[in-house]
């Protein structure tokens, strides 16, 4: 008989076959392909769609046949436009093939016709068996074949942006190229950064004049022809800000943001940057920039900025326990906007049974050369514990300026009034006051942060740091001479879909010949949380020993510690547990380097994650077992 009839006869019987007799498919595996493959067929075919359900045996055979074009066309985004793909179905353990397109491309049809209908005459056997309801596996072997590869690839730019380096740029980077195999979504992604590129350069009314990707299948290649026409680019207009529903501060402050004059060209970086300083200023909950292009006269974009005002006020409160302080409380409060001009206000006072701390501060709006703030900031701090007794009060003015995304500066004056006793040094007579030390110092500072990350709440891939650097000269405010630095880093690095590792390093070092001198708030100390875990605050480094054998910090010269973590989340969070080694010493001389180990839970939260950690050091086969809770993100 010949094909075409052999292949109508198939479907009359299938056309006959019992439609009120049904079928199910338990289960499609899909073998030869990667994971991203592999992914895209499953996707597309029918019979994943009706596994578990019960179906027809006409329907079925046709989402048998129909597997073929479907896994075809799954496979050519990816440059596999000829592949061999067998479907083949399973039961009870006897594979029979439905459709092997190596045997339609040899010109035979007729069989594989003649293997669909052998579905329906099996449905008919086996419901004379009585087990009409056996359900089906299905396998699918996939060998993709040779990719269709780019021959030729004719991408350019024509008109006003033909000159651009930085659309040049995308055109060089643009992928696939000459050679490369042809991947729709990376050639859709690189079609619609150029465009998207377009648009944040001012070129509005760019449009494409040729867009045509023609596949020859017998040679596996492909001719690309991509052109871009840009028009004329557009210019920077008035910039509009309204706030609502009223306004905090003048528009005359915030009118200085605006770093462009009208007539100048058009970029999205600008209103980027401005959106930036318009959110550091925290007046305002919201905020929405929106160009206009469709509005422009003589090509220049008006650019409109709705503002809407935060809550005046922030206020904070809290409780407290530490070993050391004791019970205490927190209470604070920030003024966003003190005034019209922007002026911000807040005080914060942390009170605890042995150690109580007040700052008060007022920062004003900066605008020149850096935004930032000028900030002016009083703290007094009072210690009574076990082991010292002080009292500290400190006049801070400063300057700060973000350089860029990442990095922000602070120059700052100090003026340093502190007074300290050692309780390991009080005789017990209490007609004998306490030897006390004083010490004044005033000296500048120097602070850079930067920040680079994916996520500030919980970053997977990126690093942080701080530098500080500072000093005094005796006779010049100070009562001795001394250079400081002190650095700190942070690096972050996903590992598979939610898990991640923690590196942190620190190090600090002090040059003066008047250590006995600098007062216990410039020193250097080890231990604790956020520094070595496993062994108590401030436990590691220079100690003495009292009459009651309890050891105390004295603060050292210089102090380096690291520590290396790495996280684990179950399923999609938000739960999780770590593991850690901690290392480092401060020091006078040599480091004596103390190490602690331990466990941790985590807790993803909205404001960072929550950190219970368990740890115990590993130099004193005595050393007790230390906790540490801490939530939010350690930059």
């Amino acid at each position: 008989m010949p094909a075409l009839p052999r292949v109508a006869a198939a479907l009359l019987l299938l056309a006959f076959a019992g439609g009120t007799h049904a079928a199910s498919v338990s289960s499609v595996e899909v073998v030869g392909l990667d994971d991203e493959m592999e992914e895209n067929v499953r996707t597309s075919l029918s019979l994943v769609d009706a596994i578990g359900d019960e179906v027809t045996w006409r329907r079925l055979a046709y989402m048998l046949r129909a597997a073929g074009d479907e896994t075809r066309e799954a496979l050519e985004p990816f440059g596999y436009y000829s592949p061999r793909i067998v479907v083949e179905r399973v039961r009870d353990g006897e594979r029979r093939v439905v459709l092997d397109t190596a045997a339609e491309a040899a010109e035979a049809p007729a069989d594989s016709a003649a293997a669909t209908a052998e579905v329906v005459r099996e449905a008919g056997a086996a419901r004379a068996r009585g087990v009409g309801q056996a359900p089906l596996q299905v396998v699918i072997t996939v060998e993709p074949g040779e990719p269709v590869r780019v021959r030729s690839a004719d991408i350019a730019i024509i008109g006003d942006g033909s000159d651009d380096p930085y659309l040049e740029e995308e055109l060089d980077d643009f992928i696939p190229r000459e050679g490369s195999i042809l991947h729709h979504p990376t050639y859709e992604a690189s079609k619609a950064r150029v465009s998207r590129r377009l648009a944040e350069r001012g070129y509005f009314d760019a449009d494409f004049s040729a867009r045509r990707i023609a596949v020859t299948r017998a040679e596996h290649a492909a001719d690309m022809e991509l052109v871009w026409t840009s028009g004329e680019r557009y210019d920077m207009g008035p910039t509009h800000i309204v706030q609502t529903p009223h306004e905090v501060v003048d528009n005359a402050l915030l009118e200085r943001l605006v770093y462009w004059n009208e007539g100048e060209y058009y970029h999205q970086g600008r209103l980027d940057r401005l959106r930036t300083s318009l959110n550091s200023l925290d007046y305002f909950s919201r905020v929405d920039i929106t160009p206009r292009p469709e509005d422009a006269i003589d090509h220049e974009v008006p650019v409109d900025v709705t503002l809407t005002p935060a809550k005046r006020d922030v206020y904070t409160a809290g409780i407290s326990y530490g070993t050391d302080s004791g019970p205490g409380i927190r209470l604070g409060q920030q003024r966003r906007y003190v005034n019209r001009r922007g002026h911000k206000a807040l005080w914060d006072i942390d009170y605890a049974d042995k150690r109580k701390m007040l700052t008060l501060q007022y920062r004003i709006p900066a605008f020149r050369w850096l935004d930032g703030w000028y900030t002016v900031s009083l703290q007094a701090a009072d210690e009574q514990t076990d082991y010292i007794d002080s009292r500290r009060v400190e006049f801070a003015a400063s300057r700060s300026g973000q350089y860029n995304r990442h990095l922000n500066l602070v120059a700052s004056m100090h003026a340093l009034r502190e007074r300290w006793a050692y309780e390991y040094e009080d005789d017990d007579d209490p007609t004998t006051p306490p030897v006390y030390r004083y010490a004044t110092f005033t000296y500048p500072s120097l602070r850079a942060t930067y920040v680079d990350i994916d996520d500030t709440l919980f970053p997977r891939s990126g690093y942080s740091g701080s530098l500080l650097l500072r000093g005094g000269v005796e006779g010049a405010g100070s009562e001795a001479s001394f250079l400081q630095f002190h650095a700190r880093a942070h690096w972050y690095l996903g590992v598979g879909d939610s898990d991640r590792f923690i590196l942190r390093g620190e190090y600090g070092r002090t040059e003066t010949d008047a250590l006995n001198g600098m007062p216990p708030s410039l020193r250097f100390y080890a231990g604790g949380d956020g520094s070595i875990r496993g062994y108590e605050w401030r436990e590691v480094g220079p100690r003495v020993v009292g009459d009651d054998d309890k050891g105390f910090a004295l603060g050292a010269r210089h102090v380096i510690t690291a520590s290396a973590e790495y996280e684990h989340y179950f399923g999609d969070g938000p739960w999780g547990m770590a593991a850690f080694v901690d290392t480092g010493s401060a020091f006078d001389g040599s480091p004596d380097l103390r190490t602690g180990v331990g466990i941790g839970l985590r807790w993803q939260t909205p404001v960072g994650p929550l950190r219970l950690d368990i740890a115990r050091g590993l130099d004193d086969p005595d050393s007790p077992f230390t906790l540490h809770l801490n939530i939010g993100t350690n930059l």
